[in-house]
């Protein structure tokens, strides 16, 4: 709890700050007009989504590096079936609903049955499904043009508060999501098992939980997460590179999960956690984007450093609690 209450202030912080540099000291207003505030709630909610399906995968101990490749297999390959193809909308979105979950079922297996370490399994996959996108469309540009217009509403989509600002829909489908996974971690059984599975996996055996079948329900969350969020950046952009989209993708994810308060040995996580570890991330692009004084190039250096933060965090925190037992 103390560990969200401090990544809530620094949002705080780093939130005024960019105010502050970006509209203050310039004399302009960029940062607080209605379209930068509801892009960045619209970002927000779209990585949100891929943050949680992530967290579940790290609260097991877990990795899953083929989020963003994930992306781009299901936001290239919807329209490319839908509008490239002219399949009917129906199927296409039923392909596209139905493979993340048979993918992350097949990483849940590979790392349960056989044993295959995570980043291993997750790695191939990163690159075959991007791969495989590339072979089918022959690396062509696939989007919408000016067809689904309704159903691209749920991603670009708003609902009116005043006059210049709304509330995105992403936003309130990651509301949904959210909800159903802090409910499904804190209040059922099985999320109880996912903890208890993350702390320690031998003794979450003797005491009876199926482990495999946890690791495998976490990775089916997170792929069909990844796949839901991909049809959502396609239908927010309306078209989509398989050469590039969804590039690092699994990395903002990971990093919204670490910096949320999910520890990379497992066991610990909460969804208010990432959600708030998302928004700062997205904030701090915004900030790089908007103040003069920063460099424009600098984004993946600073969520490296998140990553090696919430990594050193972690490691700082064990030795604190070790201490603290040993005295005890």
């Amino acid at each position: 709890m103390k560990r969200i209450l401090g990544i809530l202030i620094l949002l705080l912080v780093v939130y005024v700050a960019t105010w502050i540099f970006s509209d203050l000291t310039t004399g302009r207003t960029s940062f607080l007009t209605g379209f930068n505030q509801e892009n960045l709630l619209r970002r927000t909610a779209l990585f949100g989504i891929l943050g949680i399906g992530v967290a579940f995968v790290i609260i097991t101990g877990g990795i899953d590096l083929s989020v963003g490749s994930v992306v781009c297999l299901v936001g290239v390959g919807f329209p490319w079936m839908a509008v490239q193809q002219g399949w009917p909308v129906w199927l296409a979105l039923g392909i596209v609903v139905i493979l993340p979950v048979l993918i992350g079922y097949g990483h849940g297996l590979l790392v349960t049955k056989l044993n295959l370490q995570p980043f291993i399994v997750t790695l191939c996959g990163l690159l075959m499904y991007r791969g495989i996108t590339r072979g089918f469309t022959g690396d062509q540009t696939a989007g919408f043009q000016n067809e689904l217009k309704g159903l691209r509403w749920l991603a670009n989509g708003e609902i009116p508060i005043y006059d210049k600002f709304g509330i995105p829909v992403p936003l309130i489908i990651l509301a949904v999501v959210a909800t159903l996974a802090a409910v499904f971690l804190n209040k059922t059984i099985y999320g109880r098992y996912l903890l208890a599975l993350g702390n320690n996996e031998e003794a979450a055996k003797f005491s009876g939980i199926d482990t495999d079948k946890m690791k495998i329900i976490a990775y089916v969350i997170c792929s069909s997460l990844a796949g839901l969020g991909g049809l959502l950046f396609v239908m927010d952009t309306n078209s989509a590179q398989p050469v590039d989209f969804g590039n690092f993708y699994e990395l903002y994810a990971i990093a919204a999960a670490v910096l949320g308060g999910c520890s990379l040995r497992g066991g610990t996580g909460t969804i208010i956690g990432v959600l708030i570890g998302t928004a700062l991330l997205q904030l701090l692009k915004n900030m790089i984007i908007l103040v003069d004084q920063i460099k424009p190039n600098i984004e993946f250096a600073v969520i490296g450093a998140v990553i090696l933060a919430g990594a050193i965090g972690d490691e700082v925190a064990k030795k604190v609690v070790a201490k603290r037992n040993a005295a005890a």
